[in-house]
C-alpha cells in the first residue's frame, strides 16, 4: 500500500479546516433570535475566502504550485472567518438603518447597558453615514424587533466608559486586543450611541 505523502496530507487537512471555518461563519449566526443576518463585508469575506482557499487545497487535480499559493492565503483568510465566528458568539444587534444613498443597511454590532440604557459605539463617520443621531430606527435584540432613537455622545468620558463596559463584556474583545486586532481604547473618531425609546403617539 503506498504511503500517503505528507505535503497532499498537509494540503487537505488545512483545506477541510478552512472550509468548515468558512461554513461556520453563516451557521453560527443562526444561533441569534430573529431574521437571517448574513453575513457583509470583512465577515463575508472570512467566510467565502475560507471556503475558496479551503476548496483549492483539497482539489487534488490542481497543479501542486497552485495549491502551495492556496496554502500561502490560508493565514488570511483563517483570521477573517475565525474573527467573524467569535464576533458572533456572543450577544450582537442588528440595526436597521440607511445609508448616505438612501438605500437600507443593517448594521451588526455589539452593544453594552448601564443605569441610563442600551449603548452602541462606532465611528463617527458610520453614525453620520447612517444618520444616526435623532432619527427613529429599527433594532433587533434577543429576538425582538423595536423602534429607537440613538442620540450620539462625542465626550470622551462617555466613549471611554463605554468601550470599557464593551470590553468587559464581549471576550473576543479582549482577545482581540491582546494581539493588537482590536483597540483597548477607543480612537479619537469614536462616538457613542445611546438608544432611547421611539416616543408614543398620543
Amino acid at each position: 500500500m503506498a504511503t500517503p505523502n505528507p505535503k497532499v496530507r498537509l494540503f487537505t487537512i488545512v483545506g477541510a479546516i478552512l472550509i468548515l471555518v468558512g461554513l461556520a461563519v453563516f451557521v453560527v449566526r443562526l444561533r441569534h433570535e430573529g431574521a437571517y443576518a448574513f453575513p457583509r463585508r470583512g465577515n463575508l469575506f472570512g467566510g467565502l475566502g475560507s471556503i475558496a482557499v479551503g476548496a483549492l487545497l483539497v482539489t487534488a487535480v490542481l497543479p501542486r504550485l497552485v495549491r502551495w499559493i492556496a496554502l500561502a492565503a490560508t493565514p488570511v483568510v483563517l483570521f477573517s472567518g475565525t474573527y467573524a465566528i467569535l464576533s458572533e458568539l456572543e450577544e450582537v444587534v442588528s440595526l436597521y438603518a440607511t445609508d448616505s444613498a438612501g438605500k437600507p443597511a443593517e448594521l451588526r454590532l455589539w452593544i453594552v447597558d448601564d443605569a441610563n440604557g442600551e449603548w452602541l459605539g462606532m465611528p463617527k463617520s458610520k453614525a453620520v453615514e447612517h444618520a444616526l443621531d435623532g432619527a427613529p430606527i429599527r433594532i433587533l435584540r434577543r429576538g425582538e424587533t423595536r423602534c429607537v432613537v440613538p442620540v450620539l455622545h462625542e465626550d470622551r468620558p462617555t466613549v471611554e466608559a463605554m468601550h470599557a463596559l464593551k470590553m468587559k463584556k464581549y471576550a473576543v474583545a479582549r482577545l482581540a486586543s491582546s494581539i493588537g486586532a482590536y483597540p483597548a481604547t477607543p480612537p479619537e473618531t469614536s462616538v457613542a450611541l445611546r438608544l432611547e425609546a421611539c416616543p408614543t403617539a398620543s
